[in-house]
């Protein structure tokens, strides 16, 4: 079954996949500059970096296509929200050990994930059309 790709996921799965594309870019690139400055290790910079592009082009895929499958909309809306929720926990449990900067960058970015996963599941409440 599928959904319609409205203006308003069209929108959504766009944006989710620029800020994936851009923050991977800035992480690859930029994670050994600012690990320093954010506290976080370069390697975790760099791997969930390399982890957005690969999410942002399979996201990529289906952005442009007349309908999404359902199933397709739930796995990237769950997958934004276990990136969120990840990000946050890492803080939690103590795995990282950020400066102020990089507890901001880390909760910064969970919440526009968690965001997307919000606006991406909340599209799926709309009703399946009438088989005919």
């Amino acid at each position: 079954m599928s959904i319609e790709n409205t203006p308003y996921l069209r929108r959504v799965l766009v944006l989710d996949c620029a800020a994936g594309f851009g923050a991977g870019l800035a992480m690859l690139a930029g994670g050994p500059f600012v690990a320093p400055y954010l506290g976080l290790p370069a390697g975790l910079l760099f791997w969930a970096g390399l982890a957005l592009l690969a999410c942002a082009a399979f996201i990529a895929t289906f952005a442009f296509r007349p309908v999404v499958p359902r199933m397709l909309l739930f796995d990237i809306g769950l997958i934004n929200a276990v990136w969120a929720a990840g990000s946050i926990a890492i803080l939690l449990l103590g795995l990282v050990s950020p400066n102020v900067f990089g507890m901001a960058f880390v909760v910064a970015q969970a919440l526009l994930v968690g965001g997307f996963a919000v606006l991406q599941l909340a599209a799926l409440r709309r009703p399946a059309p009438a088989a005919a």
